[in-house]
C-alpha cells in the first residue's frame, strides 16, 4: 500500500476552507468582542488577515518546494538540514503536535456541543454531559475518516458545499437587516491608542488567527496532492482571501443584529450560540433551528478536515524513526494511515473535556514558536544554505512577507502573556518545548542520531 496523488485544486481548496470556516466564526465572535470590550475588536480580523496572507506566502513557497505527508513536519525537517538540526526541529513539531493538534480538533467538537445545547436545552445545564458529547463527536469523526482518500475527498466536497450555503445564508440575511447604529455602538475611548488597546488587539488577533488556521491543511496531505508545486499555492492563497471576506461579513452581520453587550455576557444564549440568536431575531424560532442544524453540519466538516490532515503527522514522524514505528503503517487495503488516525482521534476525544477559552488560547500559544516562527525562519535557512533546492513558487516581495509574518507571530505570542492567567499558557508553551528537547536527546542517544552519532575515526 502507498499514498497516491488524487487531490486536485478544487479538493485541496475545499479541505482548507472547510477547516478554516467550520465552527470558528460562530463561536469566537463573542470572545473577540470581549478582548477589546466592543465592536472595535473587529479590527483584529484585518490584523489577522495580514498575518495569514504573509504566512500563507511562506507556506506556499515551502509547500511547493517540499511537498510531503506531514506538512510543517517536512518543512522543518528539510529546511534545517534533515541530517542535523532538521531532526531536532521535526521531532519538536511532532512532539508539540501532541499538545496542540488534539486541542484544535476539540475546539470544533466543543463548539458543536454549544450549538447543540440550543436545540437540546437540558444539555447546557449538565457540563459533564456536554464534555462527553463532545468526546463522542470526535470518535464519530474518526470512524467516518476510516476509509480511502478518494472517498474522503468526495465527502469533503459535499461538506464544503454545505459550509458555503450556511455562511452565505447568514451573510445575505445580515446584509438585508443590518442596524448600523447597533454595529457602530462603540464604548467611550474605544480607539484610544494606548497599551490596553495594543494588548487587546493582540489578544483579539490570537482568536482571529484561530479562525484562519487551516490554510496550510492541504500541506499535511502533500504526498496525496496532484501537481503540488501549483495546487498548494493556489489552495492556500484562495482559501485565505475567501475566508477573510466570509468571516468578516459574518462577524459584522452578528454585531449589527445582536447587541454586542449581550454577546459578551458569559452563559447567555447570545454568548453560547450567537448565530442561532441572530436568526431567531430576524425570522423566528424555525429559522434558528434550521441554521443551528446547518452550523452543526458545517462544524462537522471542519473537524473532519482537521483530523484528516493531522492524522498524517504521527505517520510521517514514524516513517523517519522520530516516533513509534507502529504508527508508520498504512491500512493494507484502504491505503491510509489508520493507526495514526486512531491516535489523533482518541487524543481529540480526551481534549474535548476542556473549556473552549482554554482550548483556543492553549492551542495557539503552544504552536507559535515551533510551527509558525520555526517554518518562517526555516525558509530563510533553506534559501541561504540549500540553493540547489528548486522553488517552483517564490513569494512576492521577498523577504518582506516573511519578516512581517515573523514579527506578527512574536507580537501575538507576547500579547498572550498579558491576558488573565496568561502566565499559565506561556508556561505551557515553554515547558512542552523544554521537555521535548530533553526527549529528543534521549531518543538520539538510544538511536545514535545527531548529535549523538559517534565520531568517525
Amino acid at each position: 500500500p502507498q499514498l497516491r496523488r488524487r487531490l486536485g485544486t478544487l479538493n485541496s481548496t475545499s479541505i482548507n476552507m472547510s477547516n478554516m470556516i467550520g465552527i470558528g466564526p460562530f463561536i469566537t465572535v463573542p470572545i473577540i468582542l470581549t478582548t477589546m470590550g466592543g465592536p472595535q475588536a473587529l479590527l483584529a480580523w484585518f490584523a489577522g488577515a495580514i498575518l495569514a496572507i504573509a504566512d500563507g506566502l511562506v507556506i506556499s513557497e515551502l509547500g511547493a518546494a517540499l511537498p510531503g505527508s506531514g506538512g510543517t513536519y517536512v518543512f522543518l525537517r528539510d529546511s534545517y538540514n534533515r541530517q542535523t538540526w532538521g531532526k531536532l526541529m521535526a521531532w519538536l513539531f511532532a512532539w508539540e503536535f501532541m499538545f496542540f493538534g488534539p486541542l484544535e480538533i476539540a475546539s470544533g467538537t466543543v463548539g458543536m456541543t454549544q450549538y447543540l445545547s440550543y436545540l437540546w436545552t437540558e444539555l447546557a445545564r449538565h457540563p459533564w454531559e456536554m464534555k462527553l458529547v463532545a468526546a463522542g463527536i470526535a470518535v464519530v469523526v474518526m470512524m467516518t475518516l476510516y476509509r480511502r482518500i478518494n472517498d474522503v475527498a468526495k465527502l469533503m466536497l459535499i461538506l464544503w458545499a454545505t459550509t458555503l450555503i450556511t455562511t452565505g445564508w447568514v451573510i445575505v440575511t445580515g446584509l438585508m437587516h443590518m442596524n448600523y447604529h447597533l454595529a457602530l455602538d462603540f464604548p467611550p475611548g474605544a480607539f484610544h491608542l494606548n497599551w490596553a488597546f495594543l494588548i487587546g488587539l493582540g489578544n483579539g488577533t490570537i482568536v482571529v488567527i484561530y479562525n484562519y488556521l487551516g490554510y496550510y491543511q492541504v500541506c499535511y496531505l502533500g504526498d496525496e496532492v496532484k501537481r503540488p508545486e501549483r495546487t498548494i499555492p493556489y489552495a492556500v492563497i484562495i482559501s485565505i482571501l475567501a475566508v477573510t471576506v466570509i468571516d468578516f461579513l459574518l462577524s459584522y452581520s452578528f454585531v449589527s443584529v445582536v447587541p454586542w453587550r449581550d454577546m459578551i455576557r458569559p452563559g447567555s444564549a447570545a454568548n453560547l450560540s450567537v448565530a442561532s440568536v441572530f436568526m431567531q431575531r430576524i425570522y423566528g424560532h424555525w429559522a434558528a433551528v434550521l441554521l443551528t442544524a446547518m452550523i452543526l453540519f458545517t462544524a462537522f466538516a471542519s473537524v473532519f478536515a482537521l483530523m484528516l490532515g493531522y492524522s498524517r503527522i504521527p505517520y510521517a514522524a514514524a516513517r523517519d524513526g522520530l516516533f513509534f514505528s507502529w504508527f508508520g503503517k498504512l491500512h493494507p487495503t484502504g491505503e491510509f494511515p489508520n493507526r495514526s488516525l486512531l491516535l489523533v482521534g482518541v487524543l481529540a476525544a480526551v481534549a474535548s473535556m476542556f473549556s473552549l477559552g482554554y482550548i483556543i488560547t492553549g492551542l495557539m500559544v503552544a504552536r507559535i514558536l515551533i510551527q509558525f516562527v520555526g517554518h518562517t525562519i526555516g525558509l530563510f535557512v533553506l534559501r541561504k544554505t540549500q540553493p540547489e533546492v528548486k522553488l517552483p513558487f517564490r513569494m512576492w516581495l521577498y523577504p518582506a512577507p516573511a519578516i512581517l509574518a515573523l514579527v506578527g507571530w512574536l507580537y501575538i505570542f507576547g500579547s498572550s502573556a498579558f491576558q488573565p492567567g496568561g502566565w499559565k499558557f506561556m508556561a505551557y508553551a515553554f515547558s512542552t518545548i523544554c521537555v521535548g528537547i530533553g526527549g529528543y536527546f534521549i531518543l538520539a542517544w538510544k538511536k545514535r542520531l545527531w548529535p549523538m552519532v559517534p565520531r568517525e575515526q
